[in-house]
């Protein structure tokens, strides 16, 4: 003979008939309203996204042109020309160097702009109001009006080296490779580095201030108060910051198809300038031009990775 457990026939007996089906009828109800929800941005995500990238991956391994549309399929030729072209490696170290020298630039103006501007003083306001104002100007805007800046004729840049020494006559800063690079630089920096003083401030202002009044408690001088304490505890907003930087900038565009259009011979042309011309310009082959892009994703999903990695680590490693 079994015998039964009191607590559990109690348990099963206080349940009232049909409990069990209400609240798999409000689970439903709630999973229902919850894709409802989301799904505006999972159609958006599917339209704007997948399908795209599902198009660019078929086009990357098909003979399609811009004219006569797809005339079948060719996998390893798209990759092997692109990586075969003659403007494919320069292009890619050009992005490189640019690359560095942005991401470099940016992160230390951005930090030091966020240093001078989280003390409370009496210009705080202002200097973040000042700093902030570039980031208003859209990239193509802040591009042509630094296009007109350089120029030789209209522009006051080609003065002011004239009067330093650097140049006679009417300079042409976008004419050459070094002035065209370091122009666009300068353009990138003024529009951009108020954007990465903000996100680095935001990780500052995150810090206790309780642990920088136990380092100078401690006797600790200012640079180990920041070699120690500051860089360690901002390493998430850092990796973040250069994250988005170099992603920026290995997708840099505008700035360059506005400025310079991959010239003076080809000294400025990057990844994304040469997919475009691939595209619409050149060769008019969109195969090639999606098989380069394939390239350059996978590229920033293996730089994202690794910088992923070193955004997850904690303070304490």
């Amino acid at each position: 003979m079994t015998l039964a457990t009191p607590g559990r026939v109690g348990r099963v007996a206080d349940t009232p008939p049909g409990s069990t089906a209400r609240r798999r009828s409000v689970r439903s109800r709630g999973a229902l309203q919850g894709w409802l929800y989301a799904s505006p941005t999972a159609v958006l995500v599917l339209v704007l996204f997948v399908v795209p990238l599902v198009l660019v991956v078929v086009m990357s391994g098909s003979d399609w042109s811009l004219l006569g549309g797809n005339q079948g399929t060719n996998f390893p030729e798209n990759f092997s020309e692109v990586v075969a072209h003659r403007m494919f490696w320069p292009s890619v170290w050009f992005t490189l160097k640019y690359t560095v020298i942005a991401t470099v630039l940016l992160i230390a103006l951005g930090l030091g702009l966020a240093l001078l501007v989280q003390e409370s003083t009496r210009w705080r306001g202002f200097l973040r109001t000042a700093f902030l104002l570039p980031t208003a100007l859209g990239l193509a805007s802040a591009s042509l009006l630094f296009y007109a800046l350089y120029s030789p004729q209209v522009g006051p840049v080609s003065g002011w080296l004239e009067r330093l020494g650097l140049g006679s006559g009417q300079v042409n800063v976008l004419g050459s490779a070094e002035g065209a690079l370091w122009g666009t630089v300068f353009l990138i920096v003024w529009r951009f580095a108020g954007f990465y003083m903000l996100l680095l401030l935001v990780g500052l202002q995150g810090i206790p201030h309780e642990v920088y009044e136990a380092a100078r408690i401690d006797g600790a001088r200012t640079m180990q108060v920041f070699r120690r304490i500051t860089l360690p505890l901002l390493k998430p907003s850092l990796a973040l910051s250069t994250i988005m930087c170099v992603t920026g900038s290995i997708l840099a565009f505008d700035q360059f198809y506005i400025l310079t259009k991959g010239g003076p011979d080809g000294s400025t042309m990057t990844v994304v300038q040469l997919i475009y011309n691939l595209a619409f310009e050149s060769k008019r082959d969109l195969g090639m031009a999606a098989a380069l892009s394939v390239i350059v994703l996978l590229a920033l999903v293996v730089v994202n990775v690794v910088q992923l990695k070193a955004l997850r680590r904690s303070p304490e490693e």
